[in-house]
């Protein structure tokens, strides 16, 4: 009896310890590359050259919104980059818009894009596009200045190959992204400019680490994955990202491509949120790796378009995810639903042909619970784990700087309750339970969400006929021959799961901690068939979960203990001074998703929970009292034109010369129906999650001056609030500006005054 337990300690070792091996090597090796150094050859892409682009392009490394000075002198260096290589840019002036009516946002302002003529062809173009604008608050190294950098040591690396294309080549450098993708529409709201475009190929970021990741392209993806898995050294995709990323309410310029029917491919890397659109996006604090990979995946993309014909990139769907970033397994997306069902068929012959064993419908059923249980359990454990560290810590995000304890804590975590319901059921029931549950899912993915269909199908293709091969043979379920067969079943799951799960992080952190502990989950079931085929004592399963459990709680508050933000990853805090003149009075709000810094409570009283603090502040911020109005409020000239049906007033806005952005504010009961500018129109939704309504912004620093018409479908009175935003803080909010911890950084639009007043339409 001690053997035995002694041997099914050794295995779930044994177990933990291929575990972790899958999850280092899965985390290793994701595609980036060694960075090309400047000595490499001409022919090909390197980071080293491509960071003194970038090192140039920025100049001094400070934020260049659109339409600022510093955003006019960044664009002078890029039409100078593009001159020393001998190409000829012109740039393209426009009124850009983009409307959301499900978020009661519409947003116009004037961009300036750069257009490069870097070959010349036949035809439609191909158009590399990146933008060269930045947020207020940073300096854009990563984001998106290294992609800028990138189009230009790319088109450097194709002059040295020759350039021998079949179609034109177009850099599209676009100006406004950050404020709403005003350079791209511009673009396209330009017919002959939108006449010249054949294959979009967009680069971006949304952090300044990790592989350059293909996320997103026009629909009918089958022959687009193809040519990328042709023309790129190294892979970082999968049909899950694009699923993902519809659910999101981010874009990027290449939406409005892809909206307009244009074959587009959508390349970013998204590793270290933490300095995305804050002053840390810096050109020091840019992998060289990730550089790398960007470029090869750009040089490999126009290379491989130089040489295609358009047409043939129509097609259907795939399914498809990079395993290990050097193989990219794919079908057409029309195959998966058949395929998970003939897996699913396969297992049920592997039930019903395999020995028998006496068994109740209690006993089926317990062991059908397991999967589902397992996966469940640990999501439920890991909020608990969460919310310990999150106690402890007094901040939502504990692990936001130093996340390996909580990462440790959650996959502790995960491990009691893959032990605790590993004894179950027995290694018959166990095997087929894990194996119909991954292959119904796939089924159901398959009918529902393709993309996210590879993940249970294509560990299917190879599990099923594992589990019915071994089905009849004399070791069966748990005899030498069927440890092997379910341990090597276990392997693709693990791999493709566990990965899934440390990319997952990069994304928002371990604050969305289901994104880390639920594919960890679905990865380690695999394993629950090994487990029950030599199962723990009830004592030792007992102590060893809890044991597990145990360490899982220490750890987490160990995870509490440590500092929540660090000056290389730090809270997220923007300041504000608000003039709001319908209540005649001033405020200090403070715009942090954590707790509010001591030392700025020692400056100010500032509130104890957060309130909203205007209409065009869109997160409740901490406020303090600032005294009496002490800037003119922004206006408007009002004529109103009634009709029969309702009416339509012309507002002429008159915001300061400081004004970097104006924004009207209609509230919901006042049937607004459509606002117009210069000939554009947005139709407005009659239900919108805005809770101050319809938002128009104009958000560059020409928009005083500018006309907005607004359509209603009643004549009745309406009071309208104007608005206007600087950048940066009046002389007084040095005290808080210096009162600010080392560890906290504006993100976004930065610290700002926001000035509104009302207007009553008659």
């Amino acid at each position: 009896m001690e053997s035995r337990e002694a041997d099914a300690l050794a295995r779930i070792f044994s177990l933990a310890l291929i575990a972790l091996a899958i999850w280092l090597i899965g985390s290793a090796f994701n595609g980036q590359p060694r960075p090309l150094g400047l000595d490499a050859p001409a022919t090909e892409f390197s980071a080293a050259r491509a960071d003194r682009i970038l090192k140039r392009l920025l100049g001094p490394e400070v934020p260049h919104p659109v339409s600022t000075p510093a955003n006019q002198a960044v664009r002078d260096r890029v039409r100078a980059e593009f001159a020393a290589l001998g190409i000829t840019t012109s740039l393209y002036q426009g009124l850009g818009c983009e409307g959301r009516a499900k978020f009661g946002f519409f947003a116009c302002g004037t961009a300036q894009d750069i257009l490069a003529e870097v070959a010349p062809g036949k035809g439609k173009a191909i158009v590399l596009m990146a933008h060269y604008d930045s947020v207020p608050a940073g300096p854009g190294a990563s984001d998106d200045q290294s992609s800028v950098a990138t189009i230009l040591e790319t088109v450097r690396a194709l002059q040295a190959r020759g350039m021998k294309t079949q179609h034109p080549i177009l850099a599209l450098i676009t100006d406004g992204e950050e404020a709403g993708l005003l350079g791209a529409a511009a673009f396209l709201d330009n017919p002959a400019l939108k006449a010249r475009v054949g294959a979009v190929v967009n680069v971006e970021a949304r952090g300044n680490q990790g592989p350059s990741s293909l996320f997103q392209t026009s629909p009918g993806d089958g022959p687009l994955i193809d040519l990328y898995a042709r023309s790129v050294p190294n892979y970082a995709t999968s049909s899950l990202f694009a699923v993902v990323y519809k659910f999101l309410p981010n874009d990027t310029d290449l939406t409005l491509f892809i909206n307009q029917g244009f074959t587009s491919f959508n390349f970013a890397f998204i590793g270290n949120i933490a300095h995305y659109h804050t002053a840390l996006d810096r050109r020091a604090n840019l992998s060289q790796s990730t550089l790398q990979m960007h470029g090869d995946n750009l040089l490999g993309m126009a290379s491989g378009l130089m040489q295609t014909d358009f047409a043939t990139l129509k097609g259907g769907d795939d399914v498809y995810l990079t395993v290990l970033g050097r193989f990219l397994p794919r079908m057409p997306a029309s195959w998966a639903l058949p395929l998970a069902l003939a897996t699913l068929v396969l297992l049920l012959l592997a039930a019903f042909t395999s020995r028998k064993e006496k068994s109740g419908v209690g006993g089926w059923f317990g062991a059908a619970i397991v999967p589902p249980a397992a996966v469940l359990l640990s999501a439920a454990f890991g909020w608990v784990l969460h919310e310990i560290a999150s106690l402890v810590s007094g901040q939502p995000d504990p692990s936001y700087a130093y996340p390996a304890y909580l990462r440790i804590a959650l996959a502790l975590g995960v491990a009691a309750m893959i032990v605790f319901t590993a004894r179950l059921a027995n290694a018959r029931k166990m095997a087929l339970s894990v194996w119909l549950w991954l292959s119904g899912l796939g089924v159901v993915t398959a009918a529902l969400l393709p993309g996210l269909s590879p993940y249970f199908l294509f560990p299917e293709l190879i599990g099923s006929v594992l589990v019915l091969a071994q089905s009849r043979s004399a070791g069966a379920w748990t005899g030498t021959t069927g440890m092997t067969a379910f341990l090597l079943a276990a392997i693709f799951p693990l791999l493709i799961w566990f990965s899934l799960s440390a990319m997952a992080e990069t994304v928002q952190g371990l604050a969305v901690h289901p994104l880390f502990t639920v594919p960890l989950a679905f990865g380690a079931i695999a394993l629950l068939p090994v487990l029950a085929a030599n199962p723990l004592s009830a004592r030792s399963w007992l102590r060893l979960t809890s044991a597990l459990g145990g360490a899982a709680i220490v750890v987490a508050i160990v995870a509490g203990m440590q500092p929540a933000y660090s000056e290389i990853t730090p809270q997220r805090l923007s300041i504000n001074f608000i003039d709001d003149h319908v209540s005649n009075k001033a405020l200090w709000s403070v715009d942090t998703p954590a707790t509010l810094p001591r030392a700025l409570r020692d400056v100010e009283p500032f509130s104890r929970e957060p309130q909203m603090a205007s209409p065009i502040a869109f997160q409740r911020c901490y406020v303090a009292d600032a005294g009496a109005t002490r800037f003119a409020a922004p206006s408007a000239t009002v004529i109103s034109s009634p009709d029969a049906k309702g009416r339509s007033v012309t507002l002429r806005l008159a915001g300061s010369p400081q004004a970097n952005r104006m924004f009207v504010v209609v509230p919901k009961d006042s049937a607004l129906t459509s606002i117009e500018i210069e000939g554009k129109t947005f139709m407005v939704g009659e239900s919108t999650i805005n809770p101050a309504g319809t938002i128009f912004g104009c958000l560059t620093n020409d928009c005083s001056g500018k006309a907005v018409t607004l359509n209603f479908a009643s004549a009745k009175p309406v009071d309208i609030l104007i608005g206007e935003q600087r950048y940066g803080l009046p002389p007084d909010g040095a005290k808080l500006e210096a009162a600010r911890p080392a560890t906290t950084v504006p993100s976004q639009t930065g610290d700002t005054v926001i000035l509104f007043g009302k207007l009553r339409l008659p």
